[in-house]
């Protein structure tokens, strides 16, 4: 039976005999002595096979990389020059008394420490990559995070109820996917993009105190940060009120930073209203490291000559904004190109700049193509709002506010850490007052921008029906370096109240009463006031790993095609499964 991982492996465990289990991470042949790094879950130990011992020195030379051994021996210190500070085990290796082969091995298609994989390689052998250190740390600081939510909401009395995996299409967001049903022909399940409306029922139900750590599913377009399946951290409470919530979050927030990583988050976090959010950072999720605002320009561009400041800015859905960027003087044609063409993944159809080189030369002291369209006032006003200083750059967008504040946010951000003006750490905060509902343009409606059972601001219910473009809602969204990391609100629990939003929404009674009639039907029973957030447990615990994408802190992730290399899925399935499910494929290309 084994006694110890081989990773905890030190000092205190000198002249002390182990049983270890592991892979042969590497094997070394040293004048006739063999070193194996044996590896698990913990980390590496160095066990000598040393020659004397003839039974298990003839076992040693058969060992291959990833072979997987048993291990019996003493503890002593490493020769003197061989210590290993990276290494837990580094001052001590163990001098092999029994070994034994539990399984050979292929080759691998890589080494473990190989850190220039390509990501289909990993994926198609994840089972193999798992075996990373890399990966072990990320899946057990996954563990960790997951363990200190549940620690700390079992403490407050949250109770842990599942909801159903096979549940009803709601197509309010996201595509669904769907599950065909066979006993009920020509029927779906859609899987949950989240269990919404199952956690405000269990609030009508009385539960008070509820949360999940759940699968949800989304068949939409992939990016680093999305994966069909993803799990989220998923809260509802009676009787508190926004201001509550958020409080309460930000405390399990710091204390999850704290138990699994002992970082300390500045607390308490700002809380900025979308509107100075969008204005100031062209984001909902600003990155509050990057020191850099947006200006206003909009009010002195209507008259000017340079038409596309003017034309933008007498629309009124238009803005025109500029970015300064200090020491931004001396970035090249070539580097203004790049961020031109950055701009334009956005929809900016270009990137006009401003270097200031001299001030106190006025406009001779200035370098731009379209200097000469601006008035001297316009040029003063520029230089005054944004605090230019000599060697500095600015940038501008003029578009439709929303192209505008897609394009120089971006760029913000961007630019900040490429000039190295981030800052070090975590910068968490609140976007708060958030808009109850965004126009879509291609539909010609308006749309909920969280979603239709978030409860309006007070004072703001009447607006849902005459000015629904002013009403704002009682939305909070947590926001970490940049990045959306939960979003809750305030829930609507008043039947009146969420028929009204349905029909700001243009769902009609009949298209209300077929999708969520259920829902309706619960509020009029005594729904109580209530609310909760959702964290996307996949992101939070990638941002604390430092690693740009969600699959690597999943065991099992999918491709940003939506596929899984190892096991071949989505696949093909045969024609009598079809048949009991009363599908027929038409034919494809």
């Amino acid at each position: 039976m084994r006694t110890d991982y081989c990773g905890l492996i030190d000092t205190k465990y000198l002249n002390r005999t182990v049983t270890l289990y592991g892979w042969v991470h590497r094997r070394r042949d040293h004048g006739g002595v063999i070193f194996v790094d044996l590896r698990d879950r913990e980390g590496l130990v160095q066990v000598v096979c040393d020659p004397d011992n003839a039974d298990t020195f003839g076992i040693a030379e058969k060992i291959r990389n990833e072979f997987v051994l048993k291990v019996e021996g003493r503890v002593r210190h490493r020769p003197e020059g061989t210590v290993n500070p990276n290494l837990v085990s580094g001052e001590i290796e163990v001098l092999v008394q029994s070994i034994e082969i539990l399984n050979t091995s292929l080759t691998p298609p890589f080494l473990m420490d190989d850190e220039n994989l390509s990501e289909s390689v990993r994926l198609e052998h994840r089972y193999l990559d798992l075996r990373r250190p890399q990966m072990q740390a990320n899946l057990r600081l996954r563990y960790k995070v997951a363990m200190a939510i549940r620690v700390f909401l079992d403490q407050r009395g949250f109770l842990d109820v599942e909801t159903p995996v096979l549940t009803k299409s709601t197509p309010e967001g996201a595509r669904d996917y769907l599950v065909p049903s066979r006993v009920n022909t020509g029927h779906f399940f859609a899987l949950p993009q989240s269990p919404q409306l199952f956690k405000q029922l269990l609030m009508v139900a009385g539960f008070d105190r509820y949360y999940q750590i759940t699968k949800c599913f989304r068949d939409e377009d992939l990016r680093a940060d999305r994966q069909p399946e993803f799990t989220q951290i998923d809260i509802e409470t009676s009787f508190l009120n926004e201001a509550q919530i958020m409080a309460l979050m930000e405390e399990m927030i710091c204390d999850v930073f704290k138990s699994a990583m002992n970082i300390d988050l500045p607390n308490p976090f700002p809380q900025l209203p979308y509107a100075e959010a969008m204005s100031c950072y062209g984001s909902d999720k600003p990155d509050l490291r990057v020191p850099l605002v947006l200006t206003e320009l909009t009010d002195v561009m209507r008259e000017v000559e340079f038409k596309v400041f003017r034309e933008a800015a007498q629309k009124p859905t238009g803005r025109v904004a500029a970015l300064l960027l200090p020491g931004g003087g001396e970035l090249s044609r070539k580097e203004i190109d790049d961020y031109t063409s950055f701009v334009a993944i956005y929809g900016a159809k270009g990137l006009a700049y401003i270097k200031v080189n001299a001030l106190e030369k006025g406009a001779e002291g200035l370098q731009s193509p379209i200097l000469k369209f601006l008035p001297e006032n316009v040029i003063n006003i520029i230089l005054e709002r944004t605090g230019a200083q000599n060697g500095d750059l600015i940038f501008f967008g003029a578009d439709k506010a929303h192209v505008v504040n897609e394009a120089l946010g971006a760029l913000r951000a961007k630019a900040g850490h490429d000039r190295g003006l981030a800052e070090p750490g975590w910068k968490p905060l609140w976007v708060i007052d958030f808009p109850m509902f965004e126009r879509d343009e291609e539909e010609n409606r308006w749309k909920a921008l969280h979603h239709p059972f978030t409860a309006p601001a007070d004072g703001h219910e009447d607006l849902l029906e005459s000015d629904p473009e002013k009403a704002l809602s009682k939305a909070y969204d947590m926001v970490l370096n940049g990045s959306e990391i939960g979003g809750g609100s305030v829930r609507i629990h008043r039947q009146e109240v969420q028929s009204k939003v349905f029909q700001a929404l243009n769902i009609g009674a009949d298209e209300a009463q077929e999708k969520f009639g259920f829902l309706l039907e619960a509020l009029q029973y005594g729904a109580p006031p209530h609310g909760g957030i959702a964290f996307g447990l996949d992101r939070v615990v990638a941002m604390m790993a430092g690693t740009e994408s969600i699959r690597d802190v999943i065991a099992f992730p999918k491709t940003q095609r939506a596929q899984c290399l190892l096991t071949h899925a989505p696949s093909t399935v045969g024609e009598k499964q079809l048949r009991e499910l009363h599908i027929k494929l038409r034919h494809m290309q």
